[in-house]
């Protein structure tokens, strides 16, 4: 992998590995392993896998959280959901070195769909690693840095606006979403610049400093959300500010650049 996060042929390389599990969080792996094999017998779990920090080898303990994607046999049903619910907040508990835990459920069909080929496909073959059953990556082609994946990854902020304002307004949870918009703003930011920096990082500092090359005009206002997106406990006015400025600005110049994401 170069320091562009591809393959020697371009092709998007996947970033996270269980070797590079920090030592520390090799008790935390492992038990999400056993939970989710006790909450998902076979008959409904086709593989699971972990994604962000922990994986990629730059998990802080006591700060990062637990990412996990789940690929069942069939469509996420309320009891499935209720076991996950059940999971998270186990792992959450027993676990000191993160600060929460998250579990995505998906269905196999979706993620190897021909509408989720280039945004959860692409999540599975190149951000997820794998963890339980078999790899659906095997099933999925090589991806490279291009605009059909920024479109179909990111092409949707502007449908998330209303919600993040009316939350905002409400007042309630603000430390959740804090870190959802800092971490949605900043991924978007980067993937509106990533065909033309040609490659792929998931890295916050490093995602706000390349969107920053392309637009220095707001580089600042994006190493705020790299801030809101670690923060335990989110700035209101750099809420606002995010919310109110940035967002809209990102989600209209997306469109310009990338278009709009084939809706779901």
């Amino acid at each position: 992998m170069d320091d562009h996060g591809l393959n020697p042929d371009g092709t998007i390389a996947r970033e996270g590995a269980l070797d590079r599990v920090p030592a520390e969080f090799a008790p935390v792996v492992e038990a999400a392993r056993a939970r989710i094999s006790e909450a998902f017998g076979p008959d409904r779990l086709h593989s699971a896998y972990l994604y962000g920090s922990v994986p990629r080898g730059t998990a802080v303990a006591g700060v990062s959280d637990l990412d996990v994607q789940l690929a069942l046999h069939g469509e996420p049903t309320e009891a499935d959901r209720a076991a996950a619910r059940e999971a998270e907040a186990a792992l959450d508990r027993e676990l000191p070195q993160i600060d929460g835990a998250g579990i995505l459920l998906s269905s196999t069909g979706t993620l190897l769909s021909a509408l989720e080929r280039h945004d959860l496909g692409f999540f599975v073959a190149c951000l997820c690693t794998p963890l339980l059953g078999p790899d659906l990556a095997a099933e999925l082609p090589p991806y490279r840095p291009t605009s059909l994946v920024a479109r179909e990854t990111n092409g949707d902020l502007a449908l998330l606006l209303p919600g993040w304002r009316a939350r905002a307004a409400e007042g309630t949870d603000l430390r959740l979403l804090g870190r959802n918009v800092g971490r949605r703003l900043v991924r978007t930011g980067f993937t509106l610049v990533m065909p033309r920096w040609g490659g792929w990082t998931s890295d916050l500092d490093r995602s706000a400093a390349v969107f920053g090359g392309f637009y220095p005009e707001r580089a600042e206002q994006m190493r705020l959300a790299v801030t809101a997106g670690r923060s335990p406990s989110p700035d209101p006015e750099v809420l606002d500010l995010l919310i109110g400025d940035l967002a809209p600005w990102l989600a209209a110049e997306y469109t310009a650049v990338h278009g709009v994401k084939a809706p779901r």
